[in-house]
């Protein structure tokens, strides 16, 4: 399945009180790069989620967005330094000792104290919250996947029907380029007999300077070589293949190699002007490509 490199995905998945919400983006580039954005709690699953998404993603910039809720009652807990409010008892004695002062300590005035009652975050376990959590990744990915599939197939038959319309141009070339070299030897032969009059022409002459100019403008490897690429790179959306992008873009390359020789040699406006429409749809195919993973 061809897929684009642009793509949207959203999972989320409640469990009791803890509830996952991811999202994810992609656009194109050349490479895989991942940017993961969670709750500091979650960051111990960072590798996780990039070796998950793996399985899905071979190229692109992927950009996941991670929340995370959990509402139970017993997700922190009250803590009771015992032994720092014995320090601050030892500390209050020896103050009423040495100043002479009345010692009214009360439970309320130890529980102030800093440390000596904690509110402490409850460890949740990581199994657990990696089964929730790579469940709603999952989801995000399926759809994410889905997007980038269906741009896929639009950019395919966007890119075949551009590859159509070039075989026409191509064809075009290959049919004019005969007529050309024949056009070429009725104006020789003219002017020759301007200039001669009467004289008799000097046939092998003229046969000589329309070899030299067929060779000169001669398309004919290149014309075959562009068609092969062509044929190519619908072969290779009908094989199906996954990362193909890279190839489809070194065939573009060679395809633009073949229309700039063909524009160098043109000795015709009509095979000039197909020809840098040769470029110009090559260039829009190359555009497309891109998006291509």
């Amino acid at each position: 399945m061809i897929k684009s490199m642009t793509g949207f995905g959203r999972g989320e998945a409640s469990e009791g009180d803890r509830k996952f919400t991811v999202e994810m983006k992609g656009v194109n580039h050349r490479y895989l790069d991942v940017n993961i954005r969670m709750p500091k709690k979650l960051n111990f699953f960072d590798s996780a989620i990039r070796t998950l998404l793996k399985k899905y993603v071979t190229r692109g910039k992927v950009d996941i967005f991670i929340t995370y809720e959990d509402l139970s009652e017993n997700q922190v807990s009250l803590k009771y330094n015992e032994t720092l409010a014995k320090e601050y008892l030892s500390c209050f004695k020896k103050m009423e000792e040495g100043f002479g002062l009345d010692y009214d300590v009360r439970v309320s005035t130890i529980a102030r104290c800093p440390e000596v009652l904690t509110m402490e975050e409850q460890t949740a376990d990581e199994e657990e919250l990696w089964n929730g959590l790579k469940r709603t990744v999952e989801e995000a990915l399926r759809q994410f996947v889905d997007t980038r599939e269906t741009e896929g197939e639009n950019l395919k038959a966007d890119i075949i029907n551009k590859l159509d319309g070039m075989l026409e141009k191509v064809a075009y070339i290959e049919e004019r380029s005969p007529e050309i070299v024949a056009e070429y030897r009725r104006k020789l032969e003219d002017k020759v007999r301007e200039l001669l009059e009467d004289s008799q022409m000097d046939e092998g002459r003229i046969a000589a300077e329309v070899v030299i100019f067929a060779d000169k403008i001669c398309t004919d490897e290149e014309v075959v070589r562009l068609k092969s690429h062509i044929t190519n790179m619908k072969e290779t959306f009908a094989a199906k293949e996954s990362g193909i992008g890279r190839k489809l873009d070194f065939i573009a390359q060679e395809m633009n190699r073949e229309a700039n020789t063909i524009l160098s040699k043109a000795n015709d406006i009509e095979v000039s002007n197909r020809a840098i429409d040769l470029k110009t749809e090559i260039e829009k195919v190359r555009e497309q490509i891109q998006n291509i993973e």
